[in-house]
């Protein structure tokens, strides 16, 4: 059976907050962005992440390192510790990001094609 691993961060991006959801399946990570108000409170965003994870728009998979060890509770909190004082995502998660605005951009090149041709097919006259 394979393990299935998510962490969401969230962080100040100017004027909104931000929330980075990872989804590692097999080896591979998978990101979301989702922009949250000004300022949402912890219960708002535990809502909308109740409410909303399975309408996520989750990137392509990236292949990443999935460690598996036991862990010291000490070392988790050390870790919570500097990740938040961290700005930002990591760089496989900016990746896998990148990858997904770019499949969005062709999706909708290839909407607006299609739109175009419909419009220009038919006569006025």
């Amino acid at each position: 059976m394979d393990k299935v691993s998510g962490k969401m961060t969230v962080f100040f991006e100017e004027p909104f907050c931000v929330g980075v959801f990872e989804r590692v399946s097999e080896g591979k990570l998978s990101v979301c962005k989702v922009t949250f108000g000004a300022e949402p409170k912890d219960y708002e965003i535990y809502d909308s992440v109740l409410k909303n994870y399975y309408q996520l728009r989750f990137s392509p998979a990236v292949a990443t390192d999935v460690k598996e060890t036991g862990r010291n509770p000490k070392r988790v909190q050390r870790e919570v510790r500097k990740q938040v004082q961290n700005i930002g995502s990591g760089t496989k998660s900016q990746q896998a990001l990148k990858l997904q605005q770019k499949q969005l951009k062709t999706e909708r090149k290839i909407m607006s094609r299609e739109n175009g041709k419909w419009r220009n097919s038919g006569s006025l006259n």
